[in-house]
């Protein structure tokens, strides 16, 4: 299955990734890369980099390393195809626009039938690729559409309806998803491929901590922190702990809302 691995902070950060060494960390041995991508946030919008192939292919990743700029909020995908082709249009993360600023998903798992719940008359958000993945991105900003019709809506009423958008998908397979639109970032963990080989829970794990504490928990994981201050709040999701700090699960089914590097609603 994909990795996925998203941060909310406080302050903004550079978080320098290798790429390369954090898959080696959440992969099988000899398992296949098949695409890398990377969201990163400025206000209402954000920067994009993806690829269809192995990070340790990448020049691109390579300069990305020693040049990101500073973000509050970051998603993160490794893609272990398992639904639709290699290829860049069903490369995670995908983003679309809603409601004037920019939102952003990444999926680990399998949604069997989710074609079949796109509404007929739905012309606005369309999947450029033929993931499952994209499709219930899709899904979901179609039902958020009516709440961004003005004002950016409550916490409490996309909350909501993230988690209903969660508890339906887990009815078709693993549906462990990251998810933001610039100022909150959603992680739903549901089930995922064991090292036992079943697939079970859990499909997400969090860390939240100080700044200076989050770098030393991840560092081994190949992820390097660069920020003005060590002592602001940042919250960490990953698929698998990314050391031996105290990470910890999110049960079958939780939703976790973060918001400037603190979980503000479970």
């Amino acid at each position: 299955m994909c990795e996925l691995f998203g941060i909310s902070s406080a302050a903004p950060l550079s978080a320098r990734f290798s790429l390369q060494q954090f898959a080696r960390h959440g992969s099988r041995p000899g398992q296949p890369i098949d695409g890398w991508g990377l969201v990163l946030y400025d206000g209402p919008d954000l920067r994009h980099y993806r690829e269809p192939e192995p990070a340790g292919n990448s020049r691109w990743l390579r300069f990305i390393e020693s040049h990101q700029p500073p973000s509050r909020l970051l998603i993160s995908h490794i893609r272990h195809a398992t639904a639709g082709a290699v290829a860049l249009r069903n490369t995670h993360p995908f983003v679309r626009e809603l409601g004037g600023r920019m939102h952003s998903f990444a999926h680990n798992g399998g949604l069997p039938g989710i074609e079949t719940w796109r509404a007929p008359g739905d012309r606005r958000f369309l999947p450029v690729g033929d993931s499952d993945s994209e499709t219930a991105f899709c899904v979901l900003l179609a039902r958020l559409a009516d709440l961004w019709t003005g004002q950016p809506p409550s916490a409490d009423a996309r909350y909501a309806m993230v988690a209903q958008f969660a508890a339906d998908i887990r009815t078709l397979g693993p549906a462990n998803f990251l998810y933001s639109d610039g100022e909150y970032l959603f992680a739903h963990g549901h089930r995922r491929h064991q090292e036992n080989g079943r697939i079970e829970p859990p499909g997400l794990w969090h860390l939240g901590c100080l700044c200076h504490d989050a770098a030393i928990a991840i560092e081994e994981a190949g992820v390097a922190f660069d920020t003005a201050t060590a002592s602001h709040a940042v919250a960490m999701f990953a698929s698998r702990p990314l050391s031996g700090a105290a990470w910890r699960p999110l049960t079958e089914g939780e939703v976790v809302m973060a918001r400037q590097g603190e979980a503000v609603a479970a």
